[in-house]
């Protein structure tokens, strides 16, 4: 009840009409179309992870347990921040009240926090098995709900003081969600503020920067010896690998960095004028950071399928390199036996 009333208190209350001065009302379903397609496909995207995960006992390996987690963020954020936001846009304004704003709010950022520090962990632990900086690493299960823990403990120390007092949650943008409050300039919330920016993002923005320039750098000078040596589908496949990972990290920094330089600005300069519809910008590309690229696998596609294997050719010259050249960088190799298995149905030949 005490925490109920506080929340009630300091946060926004909601306008109840359409708030057409910041934006016509088509404009706010066009976001609903936006924000309502992003939440959809990552949810379909998310759970089929989970799915394929559970229902397959070859891929329940300690390595993927971290890609399980961050499906499980990302599955939370589009059904808990994606979902209302959708409906409200839909509606036009905020429908919700003072107190479901506010939870709205935490929710987003829990979920979100917690799917940036699985990204980070997740770069760390292919860092320790592939550049091996203290030596050769047995990734075990233990090693596994460590990270997974630390992401979600790390998440929920960070976010639940905005529930008591340091730090509130406001209305942003054009309205019709709610946040971290980036403008108030009082004391404890400015503290709070800075704390987080550079606890929840710089950090382990840091450490996902760091971790994947080592591990870029050393899947290119393996590429340069395979090349010299061997070349063929090993070097190729080496190839991909590393350009899978510069693309998942230019994608974190396209769906982050704008988010950041907006709180950043907004933090550092109070008096600092930002168009609304301009500042939703970088909200939409934040809530729509589900990790398409590691969702997309070679777990996950051929389940989709049915069995079906789009990567059949590339399948076929992998089994000719040696299991230790078969890197599992991001959890996109999935091995035949468990490629054939992804449908309960029989596919008869015409």
């Amino acid at each position: 009840g005490d925490l109920m009333a506080i929340i009630a208190s300091e946060s926004v209350i909601p306008t109840s009409a359409v708030n057409d001065t910041i934006i016509p009302r088509m404009g706010y379903t066009i976001l609903a179309v936006i924000i309502g397609f992003f939440s959809v496909f990552g949810i379909i995207l998310s759970m089929n992870v989970i799915v394929v995960t559970l229902k397959h006992r070859q891929l329940r390996q300690p390595l993927k347990f971290t890609l399980v987690n961050l499906a499980v963020a990302d599955l939370g954020c589009a059904t808990f921040g994606g979902l209302p936001t959708m409906v409200t846009n839909a509606m036009g304004y905020f429908s919700l009240g003072s107190v479901e704003c506010v939870l709205e709010g935490f929710a987003v950022a829990f979920f979100v926090i917690a799917g940036l520090c699985s990204v980070a962990i997740i770069a760390v632990e292919r860092c320790m098995v592939v550049c091996r900086p203290v030596g050769s690493v047995t990734f075990q299960t233990r090693h596994a709900v460590a990270g997974a823990v630390i992401a979600w403990v790390w998440s929920f120390l960070w976010n639940t003081p905005s529930l008591f007092g340091w730090g509130s949650y406001e209305l942003e943008g054009v309205q019709t969600s709610c946040a971290p409050d980036w403008y108030s300039r009082n004391l404890a919330n400015v503290s709070y503020i800075m704390c987080y920016f550079l606890l929840c993002f710089a950090l382990p923005f840091s450490v996902i920067v760091i971790s994947y320039t080592c591990l870029l750098w050393t899947l290119l000078r393996k590429v340069t010896k395979l090349k010299m040596s061997e070349g063929g589908s090993t070097a190729r496949a080496e190839t991909q690998v590393a350009c899978m990972v510069v693309v998942m990290v230019m994608a974190f920094l396209l769906t982050w960095l704008p988010y950041a330089a907006f709180a950043l600005s907004v933090i550092l300069d109070p008096n600092l004028y930002i168009d609304p519809v301009i500042a939703t910008v970088p909200m939409y590309l934040a809530k729509s950071s589900i990790n398409y690229i590691i969702h997309l696998n070679k777990h996950a596609v051929p389940f989709l399928l049915c069995g079906r294997n789009p990567w059949a050719a590339e399948a076929e010259s992998e089994d000719h390199m040696a299991p230790e050249q078969r890197w599992d960088i991001l959890g996109s190799k999935s091995s035949p036996s468990t490629q054939k298995n992804y449908c309960n149905t029989n596919h008869r030949k015409t």
